[in-house]
């Protein structure tokens, strides 16, 4: 593993602990030239995946990408860590087990909004504000009203 500090391919691994959902492995590593510590994660990689963006270009998938994506719909927001990761590695397993090696960027905006409806309200209209494209307030109120539309209502106390 390369350093991030010095670029030293002579890094050493001092501990490994499964992470807390046990779906990565957790490495604090030292440079043996400069000294640096730090940390990396190793995930069980499937396959791997290419991503068939809207125009038609094909990239390969970044796990990283998928979590900035998430993060920033979540920055400022009060959600647990372990939450947003097991979140994207559950996406992660979903494209996975599609079967093929080619996903769209529509398929894996969908399974971000749903995963995101259930951790947090907020960052789930921040997505989709970005992923529908939303050009003018008025594609919120629609939105909105989709949503407390699709809403199953909750049954009135019979006092």
């Amino acid at each position: 593993m390369r350093c991030p500090y010095c670029g030293n391919d002579d890094t050493q691994v001092k501990d490994s602990r499964p992470t807390e959902d046990s779906g990565a492995i957790r490495r604090r590593r030292v440079c043996n030239g400069c000294g640096g510590r730090f940390t990396t994660f190793e995930r069980v990689q499937l396959r791997d995946l290419t991503v068939v963006k809207k125009t038609g270009r094909k990239v390969p998938f970044d796990r990283e990408k998928l979590a900035r994506s998430v993060n920033t719909a979540l920055r400022k927001r009060s959600v647990e860590p372990e939450k947003v990761e097991r979140m994207i590695s559950g996406i992660v397993r979903q494209l996975e087990s599609l079967g093929d090696v080619e996903v769209t960027s529509d398929q894996i905006g969908e399974y971000v909004m749903e995963g995101l409806k259930g951790l947090d309200d907020v960052a789930f209209v921040r997505f989709a504000s970005v992923y529908k494209n939303f050009s003018a307030a008025n594609d919120f109120r629609s939105f909105l009203a989709d949503l407390e539309d699709n809403t199953p209502a909750m049954p009135e106390d019979e006092g």
